[in-house]
């Protein structure tokens, strides 16, 4: 079990897949966009040594990860082929890298959980896809629009971008019945502007309070200027890049950095008083600040090395003698509820073998085939990755305990051997 307030840093995927199923109530995440650039801190600035690319290749994913997929989620395949034939080699990679995330992050929400994925118009397509074959089109709940209004920014081909995209699905049917969705919370209210009271909320009761009047249905309902408006889909009024004046004392230095605002949102509206939030690509924690703020544990993720000494001073400057002891990990958790026998070697060997059985050097399905004994273990073989292959049912049959010599001379006799792959 991981206790709140732990930073993780390390490749996240194995550390999802030490943490317990079904222990997380909201998800926020802001990977990498696949914007095909590298980025580094400013020297000098707080999150100085912190650095992440943004460029994938094929090199990027695991051979397992191919098989995992196959059997997981014959869907998620699909679509992140269709990826691929659309945008090319690493728009499959970047697919395939989040969708193994994906799979485990799902894995861990509760039932009521929620996730929010940050991206921008790079990928936004295909990871909507992507999310829809994992958390199902059913579970999908909004397209958020975080309009950040900095200065500047005029483009000569096209509009200039001003928004970034986050994707909000539920875990489960009972978040799209309303379930584990907070929507009275004060941080989902935005103040009404100037022009909008002067045309709106032209009456003033008893204490003073200006307020407007809808009729609907045949009843009146009063809205108060002082308790702001719903908050809709696009949000403009969270703030801009914190790298700019007006949030500067938030400003770490760390490249693609979010306001405390947009995250104060999130948390607010889809977590309570104690739950837990996990951010798994945490960079300068602005998730996990958020979430103590809110008197929610959390758990931060991150690649890079430095991202614990910058929470750490974060932490030290925003909650002072309120700090909480921080965590740190680069270990991988172990989960309590991971089942004795594990179906990764099969994973694995599907994607070393591209799927073609090592007998027949025939492709074949996920589920046709047989984990094997090279050596059988009756002869002595042991159960280590290296004395294992995949076989299809009818090699397995024939092989029985006996050697690969012998399996690939009888397929020879009987002339059911493809010819090898060059």
């Amino acid at each position: 079990m991981v206790k709140p307030g732990t930073i993780f840093t390390g490749d996240n995927l194995p550390i999802l897949r030490g943490m317990d199923s079904g222990s997380v109530d909201l998800i926020y995440l802001d990977p990498p966009f696949n914007s095909k650039r590298d980025y580094a801190a400013p020297i000098g600035s707080k999150a100085a040594g912190a650095e992440f690319k943004d460029t994938w290749t094929l090199a990027d994913t695991d051979d397992a990860w191919w098989g995992e997929i196959a059997d997981k989620n014959p869907s998620l395949y699909k679509v992140i082929d269709a990826a691929g034939a659309a945008g090319g080699k690493s728009d499959k990679a970047y697919c395939i890298y989040m969708a193994m995330r994906l799979l485990e992050m799902r894995r861990v929400l509760k039932p009521l959980g929620s996730i929010y994925y940050h991206c921008d118009p790079t990928m936004s397509h295909a990871v909507k896809l992507v999310m829809d074959a994992i958390f199902g089109g059913d579970n999908f709940r909004n397209e958020i629009i975080w309009h950040y209004a900095s200065p500047g920014g005029r483009a000569k081909t096209h509009f200039a971008k001003k928004s970034d995209t986050i994707l909000f699905y539920a875990n489960s049917g009972e978040v799209a019945q309303g379930k584990g969705f907070y929507p009275d919370d004060k941080a989902l209210r935005a103040e009404i502007s100037q022009t909008s009271m002067d045309m709106h909320y032209r009456h003033v009761d008893s204490d003073g309070r200006r307020y407007r009047e809808v009729r609907s249905n045949g009843r009146t309902y009063r809205y108060y200027q002082d308790e702001g408006k719903a908050v809709d889909n696009v949000w403009g009024d969270v703030g801009i890049a914190p790298s700019n004046t007006p949030l500067h004392r938030e400003y770490q230095g760390y490249p693609t950095q979010k306001p405390l605002a947009l995250l104060n949102r999130i948390i607010a509206a889809s977590s309570k008083e104690g739950d837990l939030v996990l951010d798994p690509f945490c960079g300068c924690a602005t998730a996990c600040v958020a979430a103590q703020y809110g008197k929610r544990g959390w758990i931060g993720i991150d690649i890079s090395p430095k991202a614990y000494d910058l929470t750490l001073a974060r932490f030290e400057k925003e909650l002072g003698i309120f700090n909480p002891k921080i965590i740190h990990r680069s270990d991988i958790p172990e989960r309590a509820d991971r089942q004795k026998r594990s179906r990764d070697i099969k994973h694995i060997l599907f994607g070393k073998q591209r799927g073609i059985c090592n007998g027949c050097l025939y492709d074949f399905q996920f589920r046709h085939f047989h984990v094997d004994h090279i050596v059988a273990r009756d002869v002595g073989g042991s159960d280590s990755d290296d004395n294992l292959q995949l076989l299809c049912g009818n090699c397995n049959s024939i092989k029985g305990t006996g050697t690969m010599e012998k399996l690939i001379a009888e397929l020879d006799r009987r002339g059911l051997r493809n010819k090898p792959r060059a």
